[in-house]
């Protein structure tokens, strides 16, 4: 138990699948104790089968689109294990509708999640983070929060907004040794993806990304455990695009990217 104490501590939000549980896991093989909050109580439950008996892993089933529940979430954390070394946001919806077919209630549901769940978690665990040996947070963005893309006019706001979030998080946090960084994921191979991505659609990724495949969750774990850690200690303030080129690619036409390996 004394040793399992010494450890740091990482808060982890969606992270009962997914990406989430990925960021979770490399956490664990770091040597980490690791909340993780989702409001999927299946899938938590799911996750807490997968990893058995863990006395470094806490769950706790919370909305953190909902203040009272991340309220809960840091008390549940701070009665635990006491301060935070690291939070990683990564709870986020989306809801992919034309612009005329988005309702309010849509953009807000986003919104809630993707934006106020991370300032309000930021809020609350930045609190937690000794200012004598400071701490990380990083936020996870998108690809669609650096450029603008068909169906994701609240998704990709969403994103941006968190992006411009991290700076400004990072600017007032910084002064007490607290970086604030974002990763923007592109086309990740999850179980979401493998549900709502057709062939076409998979095919058009394929073409417009010159690694010319979806990431891993797991790379995108990578990418986040470095940015907490500290090989990232002057690293504040920052977006990391972990998305095989596919942004640097821009409006580059598949056919032509063909021709130059021909």
């Amino acid at each position: 138990m004394s040793e399992s104490m010494g450890k740091p501590v990482a808060v982890v939000t969606g992270g009962a699948q997914g990406i989430g549980l990925a960021i979770g896991q490399w956490f664990l093989r770091n040597n980490y104790r690791v909340a993780l909050l989702d409001r999927d109580t299946a899938a938590l439950e799911e996750a807490a089968s997968a990893m058995g008996p863990n006395a470094d892993v806490l769950l706790l089933d919370r909305d953190v689109s909902r203040p009272e529940d991340v309220e809960r979430a840091a008390s549940a954390v701070r009665s635990t294990w006491g301060n935070v070394a690291a939070l990683v946001n990564n709870a986020g919806v989306a809801i992919f509708k034309p612009v005329q077919q988005t309702s309010f209630a849509d953009w807000r549901e986003v919104m809630a999640t993707n934006l106020d769940g991370a300032f309000l978690c930021c809020q609350a665990f930045s609190a937690l983070m000794p200012s004598s040996r400071g701490g990380a947070i990083v936020n996870i963005a998108s690809i669609s929060g650096l450029r603008a893309s068909t169906l994701r006019v609240a998704y990709g706001t969403s994103k941006a907004a968190l992006i411009h979030l991290t700076r400004q998080l990072a600017v007032e946090l910084g002064i007490l040794g607290i970086r604030v960084n974002t990763v923007c994921p592109g086309p990740v191979e999850t179980e979401m993806a493998k549900l709502v991505h057709s062939a076409a659609i998979r095919s058009d990724y394929y073409d417009a990304i010159p690694l010319g495949r979806y990431g891993g969750a797991d790379e995108i774990a990578d990418a986040v455990g470095f940015l907490c850690s500290p090989q990232a200690s002057y690293v504040n303030g920052q977006f990391l695009s972990v998305d095989g080129g596919f942004d640097a690619t821009g409006v580059g036409l598949p056919t032509l990217r063909r021709m130059q390996v021909a």
